[in-house]
Order: structure tokens, then sequence, then C-alpha cells
């Protein structure tokens, strides 16, 4: 194996090959974390005295700390590191996990739900854009030959093994025991995955950039950023879908918990919604194998973005018309499969189109975007369940969806090499 500096004055002995098991380990243990409550978090919410508008408001909250927060941390990992970066997030993800236990037991006022969510969203930030990065430039410092949606399908495919795991485990264990313990095994996987970090995650390929300004440093990262990024029109237009993809995707997921409650009758059937979740993370798996399979099947990597798009917006409206459980699960594991297969041929394709020095800054600009859409998609979607219910919103969200086909088109428009080329696409630097 290939052998080199890592920015700290180590040796590291490494390989494409270890580069990506210890990626795939990162992604493993960030899911497991996080999907201990994800097929409970907005009973949690509820249980703890919040309204739907409220619950998805709090959520809104945490979207809104990842919309202020990205450009920031992401800043943090194109100058001091990307290992510092996902460090500080396993801290803040501990303490804030804990401080939501807390104010569950407290029966907390919304405002304190309010501040902690969105502290919550700084911690995602320190890892948004950072692991990614760390990703793409140690493989091409390791000699990686192979196709990006490989990669990335493989850490779809371990993504949605966490998620099984997690979310099935969350589920169950907050039934025999209470909806906290989730939260807590949460914050146990975390303080794990910091000591992994510390051993393993080196910056290969990228050196920290010690400045003698460190504000300076950050506004000259901010600039280039935007020269290489949102001033590139094949970049900004495909950004620029991710608030309609992603705000409802965030939706879609939470509000799945209570409306298949709804849908089977027992208000407390909390397995039920961690093998919901479950069967989301199954459909991950089968989508991240499949990736790299559509995009051989396409000349463009847009024609597989748009068409994905288009079907899992027909499932999302079918899911809220249909009223019938067994229906609705079917439709939920064809939306999430979608969702999954076309993630790592956008991640290929973005990363294609952008420079080393600023990549997780301009990742974390483009995760900043689709946790904007968030922020406006939740609260207002939620609103709407209270008024008409979940079937509705769904509905709605297929409709907002449907408006990030437009911006796709438009980034294809620019015919980028990325949209046909394979490997790892390097752009001038």
């Amino acid at each position: 194996m290939a052998g080199g500096p890592d920015g700290y004055g180590l040796t590291v002995d490494t390989g494409p090959k270890k580069v990506q098991r210890t990626y795939l380990t990162l992604m493993l243990g960030n899911t497991l974390a996080a999907s201990f409550i994800w097929g409970i978090n907005t009973i949690f919410l509820l249980d703890a005295g919040l309204s739907n508008l409220e619950a998805f408001a709090a959520n809104a909250f945490f979207t809104a700390g990842m919309v202020i927060f990205e450009i920031p941390t992401g800043v943090v990992a194109d100058t001091i590191g990307r290992r510092v970066s996902y460090m500080a997030g396993t801290l803040t993800l501990t303490v804030t996990t804990l401080l939501y236990v807390l104010l569950w037991q407290m029966g907390g006022p919304f405002w304190a739900w309010a501040i902690v969510s969105l502290l919550l969203g700084l911690g995602f930030t320190f890892f948004s854009g950072a692991v990614e990065a760390w990703l793409v430039d140690a493989l091409d410092a390791t000699g990686f030959t192979g196709d990006l949606e490989q990669v990335f399908g493989r850490g779809q495919i371990v993504t949605g093994i966490g998620m099984l795991t997690g979310s099935v485990a969350g589920g169950y264990i907050a039934q025999i025991t209470n909806l906290g313990v989730p939260f807590l095994l949460r914050a146990a996987v975390l303080v794990f995955m910091f000591g992994f970090a510390a051993w393993a995650m080196k910056d290969i390929g990228f050196t920290p950039h010690r400045a003698e300004s460190t504000l300076g440093e950050m506004k000259k990262i901010t600039s280039n950023s935007i020269r290489y990024g949102w001033d590139v029109p094949s970049v900004k237009w495909i950004m620029l879908a991710a608030p309609f993809t992603a705000g409802v995707g965030i939706y879609a997921f939470y509000a799945l918990q209570p409306y298949l409650l709804e849908l089977v009758g027992d208000p407390e059937a909390y397995g039920i919604a961690g093998v919901t979740a479950a069967l989301v993370a199954g459909s991950q798996i089968v989508g991240g194998f499949l990736a790299p399979r559509i995009r051989r099947a396409f000349r463009l990597r847009t024609t597989a973005l748009l068409l994905a798009v288009s079907a899992g917006a027909i499932a999302l409206a079918v899911i809220g018309l249909v009223g019938n459980f067994w229906l609705a699960v079917a439709l939920i594991a064809i939306w999430a499969m979608l969702s999954a297969a076309s993630m790592p041929i956008r991640q290929s394709y973005i990363n294609g189109m952008i420079p080393s020095r600023q990549r997780a800054t301009i990742l974390s600009f483009d995760s900043m975007l689709g946790s904007a859409g968030g922020v406006a998609t939740q609260p207002a979607l939620g609103r709407v369940a209270d008024v008409s219910g979940y079937a509705t919103t769904y509905v709605y969200g297929a409709v907002i969806t449907v408006l990030a086909l437009p911006f796709i088109a438009l980034s294809r428009r620019q015919h980028p090499e990325a949209d046909s080329s394979t490997g790892t696409a390097r752009p001038p630097e």
C-alpha cells in the first residue's frame, strides 16, 4: 500500500481500499447513531407535549441550524482539517442529544426545544461536506481509478445497514423501555466514533492550511467557493434543485411515523414505526447496489437524476392518495430506493465539477440549500397536517418535488464533462 504524510507529520500506511474501509466505517457509525431515533423522533416530540406544528417546527430549527452553520463548518474542514471537523461533530451531537433527553423528561418549553434543535443542526454540519471531501481527496491521492458511483453506492448500502439495525432496535427498545433510551444509545455510539476518527481518519491528499489570519483565510475560501461553485452554472443549477428534493425528503420521512400509526389504528405501536424506518433502510441498501448499474444504463448522469426525481414524486403522490397501510408501505420502499439510487450519481456529478481546495465548503453550501428547503417545508407541511391530515401533505410534497426538475435540466444544458465522464473527474484547481 502507498504511504504518505497526513498533514500532521504522521506517516500513514494506506491505499484506496483502506480509505474506502475507513469511509464505510464512518458512514456506518454515523447512521447507526442517528437511526436509533429515526423511527420514533416525531413520536418523541409529540410525547413531550408538542403539537404537530411545534414538532415539525422543532425539526425546522434543526435544519435552520444546518443552514446557518453549514458554510462556517465547511470552511473549518477546508482550513483546519476534515478529521477535526468530524470529531467536533461527534462531541456536539453527544451533548445536544443528551439535552434532548433532559427536555423530554422535564417537559421543556418549545423555545428550549428550538435552541437545542438548532445546536443539533450545528453538530451535523461538521459532518456534511467534510466526510465526502475527505473521501474524494484521499482516493485521488492514493491512485484510485474506479468509478465514484461504486464507492458512494457502497456508502449507501452501509448507510442502509446502519439504518436497518438502528431503527429496528430503536423502535423496539423504545417500546419495551421508554422513548428516551434510544437517544442515550445514540450518544454512546457517538463517543465511540470520536475515538475511531481520532485513530483512523487521517487527512490524506489534503494539508490543513495554517494561515496567519483564520478569519482572512475563511473569507478567501468562501470567496473561492462562490467562484468555483455558485458562479459555475452547472454546479449552481444542480444545487438549486436540492431545496425541493431534500426539503420534501426530510418531511416525508419523519411524517411517516405518525401517518402509518394512524393508518394502522394504533398510536402506540412504536415497533411499526421502527420497522417502517427499517424498510426505508432496506430500500437504501438496494438503491446503493443499483446506483452504479443505473449509471451504466445512461450516457448522462442527469438523465438518471431526472427519471429518479420524477418517479419519486409520483410515488409520494400515490402514498397520499391511497390511504391503505400496506400499499403505502410498498410505495415508501419504492420512493426510498429511488432516492438512494440517485444520491451516489448526484454525488459523483457534483464532485466532478468542483476543485479539491474548496470541496468541503462547496459541498456544505449544497447541503445548506437542501436544509433551507427543509426549514420552509417542514413547518408548512406540518401545519397542513394539523388542518387537513398527513395524506394531503404527501400530495403537496410531490408537487414541490417536481419543481426540482427544471433546475436539473438547466444543469444538464451546460454540458459539463462530469455529466458523461467516469472515474474521478478533476476540474482545474
